[in-house]
């Protein structure tokens, strides 16, 4: 590994090894609000187009335990002083909008929840994004910027496929086409961008490997016309995306904890 190029240096706000391991494992916490907004809205969609419905409520089940759990271990740095003033204002913001957002899933869907629920997820994972890269910023590792970066492929794949089903809906159907083709654009740019940077094992470019052909089936099925078996092959292939874009996260937190000794 060549890890010179990873270029740690310690904030002045933290200066052990320990609060810097901790601050790897909040961005990667961070991050994960990002893909968990995305999650719902899809998973929401899902439900208003029946689109494997008791998938989708198993999924919305998994993303409020995962809120719940990532925002207790987010909550104890800000609990023991962890945190700027500033970056607490702003994981606390998150909270608020993931509160707004849960309870709008909890309604029966239709086209206009449907809307409602993208649009405040698209301010959650605003919201959850200005707090990753705060948390970035602290770390001053270039490394920790590929934590941010894997664990924003999650909320693409995610929301690529929230604007599939929103385009199924006949919700705003440009901008949801639009919004589709850039995120492809992005996704396909930060895998380069990972399989090009210095930092890597052998487990990280298995991964790697694995997302690229994971992310073939996945474009593949966002191409299909919108029918039942198009939202079913979006709404699998997503989810295994997802999978193992979140096991690249993991994989690359643990590498710059590492580094971090």
């Amino acid at each position: 590994m060549q890890w010179v190029a990873a270029g740690v240096v310690l904030p002045a706000w933290a200066a052990t090894a320990q609060a810097q391991m901790a601050l790897s494992a909040a961005i990667n916490v961070s991050g994960s609000f990002r893909a968990l907004s995305q999650r719902m809205a899809k998973a929401y969609c899902q439900q208003h187009l029946q689109v494997m419905p008791l998938a989708a409520l198993d999924v919305l089940a998994k993303v409020r335990k995962q809120a719940q759990a990532g925002a207790a271990d987010l909550a104890k740095g800000s609990t023991a002083g962890a945190w700027p003033a500033d970056l607490s204002r702003q994981l606390e913001e998150v909270q608020k909008q993931y509160t707004v957002l849960n309870t709008l899933t909890a309604t029966a869907p239709s086209k206009a929840s449907a809307a409602a629920v993208a649009e405040q997820a698209d301010r959650m994972m605003t919201a959850a994004q200005t707090a990753t890269e705060s948390l970035e910023k602290l770390a001053r590792a270039p490394s920790a910027k590929l934590v941010g970066m894997a664990g924003r492929q999650r909320m693409l794949s995610q929301r690529m496929a929230k604007q599939y089903f929103l385009l199924a809906a006949g919700v705003d159907p440009k901008a949801s086409q639009t919004q589709m083709n850039a995120d492809a654009a992005e996704f396909k740019q930060a895998l380069q961008a990972l399989a090009a940077a210095p930092v890597s094992t052998p487990a990280i470019r298995t991964e790697l490997e694995l997302g690229q052909a994971q992310w073939l089936f996945f474009e593949a099925a966002m191409r299909r016309h919108p029918d039942t078996k198009g939202m079913e092959a979006v709404a699998t292939t997503s989810e295994r995306l997802l999978e193992v874009m979140d096991r690249l996260t993991s994989l690359y937190d643990a590498a710059l904890r590492e580094v971090l000794g």
